[in-house]
């Protein structure tokens, strides 16, 4: 009697069940918080974001990034759902790529040949990969926290996709400690942070997201 009367109960009131997007943006919001701490504490902020803010590169550089981070929260989510696939999702990240590149080859050529290596180049291209890497791992943990609480059937795939998201929020966070504004430097090696972030999350994704 007593088990029937809490299975009436609960069919009464049925507890909410939490959205795919209400979760990623949980785990996501937490790992960036956690990211912003982590590069004002170990890494500092840009001093000059005034004078920095009136170049369009400086725009350009976060756009970018913010667009990657959008079109990997939309494949993320998708593929946090059992059989489903990405579909043209796709098509928002090879987007967002091709626009990036078109930029920086525009920059490339109008450039003077004496400005070629500094805007390949720049003044941090050593490091910029690791620490990018470095400033996505929370983002990543968070991320994988929510895919956990899902149903992903394709871990490889939705290990990469959480990758490419958490990169793509780690390099946009990354931006605020980074001086560097060329689009040719952005593309390439903000693009090899990002690719680094989704390989670890193809590789990790086959037993994190195993059920």
């Amino acid at each position: 009697m007593k088990t029937d009367t809490l299975i009436a109960r609960l069919a009464q009131n049925p507890a909410p069940l939490a959205t795919p997007s209400a979760i990623f943006t949980k785990g996501l919001g937490g790992g960036i918080v956690v990211a912003f701490v982590l590069t004002g504490a170990l890494l500092g902020f840009r001093h000059d974001f005034l004078h920095a803010m009136a170049g369009w590169a400086y725009w350009a550089k976060f756009a970018y990034t913010l667009a990657l981070a959008i079109a990997g929260f939309v494949i993320v989510e998708r593929l946090a759902r059992p059989g489903t696939d990405t579909g043209h999702r796709l098509l928002l990240v090879a987007a967002a790529l091709v626009l990036a590149a078109a930029g920086a080859l525009g920059q490339w050529l109008s450039a003077p040949e004496a400005q070629h290596a500094k805007l390949f180049f720049g003044g941090s291209w050593r490091v910029c990969v690791p620490l990018i890497v470095l400033v996505s791992l929370p983002i990543f943990v968070g991320v994988i926290a929510a895919l956990r609480q899902l149903a992903p059937t394709r871990p490889v795939a939705a290990g990469a996709a959480a990758g490419l998201l958490a990169g793509a929020a780690g390099a946009f966070v990354y931006g605020f400690h980074c001086n560097e504004s060329a689009l040719v430097f952005v593309s390439i090696w903000y693009s090899a942070g990002i690719a680094a972030m989704t390989a670890l999350g193809a590789i990790t994704g086959r037993w994190l997201l195993r059920w």
